[in-house]
């Protein structure tokens, strides 16, 4: 997929959190979206998603060389974050075939086959709500990076994983990169180690606030 920004600028209220942000995120690519906390990277990051709109400024999105209508994005990419919920009421099992009703695994994966992946098989019949910390953001982690997605957006990707759990990331993230554009949120230099092109969210505060 390719995303182009053009003008975009986001504001709440009467604060700007970024302006005049004009960008291309080419397909095949993977890009971080650095910056202090609170600078706004979560926000960019989801109006990229189209979770939240951007109040000026246009983003088209194309894949194949062909537009992807707004409405449309969804289908197209997958997203985790710390402030996205899980459904509690599941057991592992259940949350799998839940999502993989809306996105399809790749690799031709199985559920099975996931869960072995996540390193959860004893947690297949566990209800979510009685999942650590840990495990729920490995459970978000390995939906987001092995749904059948052509974007892949990972805020904060490694809260509230320990150093296992990092590892974990990082190489099930460069199992799956290839033909998918990737952009990461943080400030935290092992979640974004693997990226190839920076984007400093800070340089468009300036701007934002004259």
């Amino acid at each position: 997929m390719q995303i182009n920004l053009t003008g975009l600028g986001k504001r709440y209220n009467y604060e700007w959190i970024f302006r005049n942000l004009t960008y291309t995120f080419e397909p095949g690519s993977s890009y971080a979206i650095l910056g202090h906390n609170g600078s706004g990277k979560s926000t960019l990051l989801t109006v990229v998603a189209g979770y939240n709109l951007h109040s000026e400024g246009n983003i088209s999105y194309a894949l194949g060389g062909k537009i992807i209508e707004h409405d449309k994005v969804y289908q197209h990419l997958s997203l985790t974050a710390p402030y996205l919920e899980l459904v509690e009421e599941f057991t592992l099992i259940e949350m799998l075939a839940f999502h993989t009703r809306f996105k399809s695994l790749r690799h031709d994966l199985s559920n099975e086959q996931l869960i072995e992946r996540m390193g959860l098989q004893r947690a297949r019949n566990k209800y979510v709500k009685d999942f650590s910390s840990g495990m729920k953001q490995r459970l978000k982690l390995g939906m987001a990076i092995y749904a059948d997605t052509s974007l892949l957006l990972l805020d904060e990707p490694t809260t509230n994983l320990d150093q296992e759990g990092i590892a974990w990331y990082q190489e099930h993230v460069a199992l799956n990169q290839e033909n998918r554009l990737i952009i990461v949120g943080s400030n935290i230099a092992h979640e974004y180690s693997f990226c190839q092109h920076h984007l400093h969210i800070t340089d468009f505060h300036q701007v934002a606030r004259k």
